[in-house]
């Protein structure tokens, strides 16, 4: 074997592991980031460039990427007992609804930009419902939730996140506050009853004497109306007996009196 051959198998057998290095390196640079993704790439530790979705490359050991998720996240922030403006004790959970605009920032400005929104999340919820009365965080709930958006999308913008929308998803009060709510509801629509009732009676009683004043200005109306009554009443099944009585006989007081005796006897 001459010296030419020999080195050429030395060269063989250097290149073909060689070729695997660079093929493993290779496949080890090639990373995929999806439509709903974006990756944050440093190089030497330094910032180098925001990967949009496709097949991009990252050189291993020189190279670092973070996934970024920029679709629309959903948190919920667990249930916090909070006082309330009117030193009310009320159990409140929430949901946050946010997303990654600006993927540099929430990998730059913020550690753990998800913990942090979670952690923001509760401390704001706080500190909004601790400044709302009772009958408000009942009776507007969307404008407390709207309030505490603001301030969560103020805080997280030099993160590049925003806060899109908070639902305040349950209120829970105590059991006895439950109970005096309830009764209060019911003393209020009692309320409401009796003034309605009372309302009508009052019409009622106009329009009885506008029909009284009516009847008695024209002739013969009494009379008449006294027929209908009669009327009415004998076409139901009653006991009743009816007695009509012409209105002379009641010209004097002692002939009245004897003939009403004489009747119900």
């Amino acid at each position: 074997m001459t010296a030419l051959s020999i080195i050429f198998s030395l060269f063989i057998l250097m290149f073909i592991p060689l070729v695997f290095l660079i093929i493993i390196f290779l496949i080890a640079s090639i990373k995929i980031i999806n439509e709903y993704e974006r990756g944050v790439k440093f190089t030497l530790g330094k910032y180098s460039g925001v990967m949009n979705p496709g097949l991009r490359l990252v050189v291993p050991i020189l190279q670092k990427w973070y996934n970024v998720d920029i679709r629309t996240t959903v948190i919920d922030v667990p249930k916090q007992d909070i006082m309330t403006k009117d030193n009310i004790s009320a159990i409140v959970n929430a949901v946050v609804y946010y997303r990654v605009n600006d993927s540099k920032k929430a990998i730059i400005e913020v550690r753990d930009y998800k913990y942090a929104v979670s952690q923001i999340s509760q401390t704001t919820m706080r500190e909004i419902i601790g400044e709302t009365s009772l009958d408000e965080l009942l009776s507007q709930r969307d404008a407390t939730a709207k309030k505490i958006q603001i301030i969560l999308d103020k805080v997280t913008d030099p993160w590049g996140i925003k806060v899109e929308s908070v639902e305040l998803k349950e209120i829970i009060l105590p059991d006895s506050l439950v109970r005096i709510i309830s009764q209060e509801a019911e003393a209020e629509r009692e309320k409401r009853a009796i003034l309605l009732r009372a309302r009508g009676e009052l019409e009622s009683s106009k329009n009885l004497h506008d029909a009284a004043r009516e009847l008695t200005s024209i002739k013969g109306g009494v009379l008449l109306r006294t027929l209908q009554t009669i009327h009415s009443l004998s076409t139901e099944k009653s006991k009743t007996k009816i007695y009509v009585i012409p209105s002379e006989l009641f010209g004097e007081e002692g002939k009245s009196i004897n003939l009403l005796k004489k009747l119900f006897k």
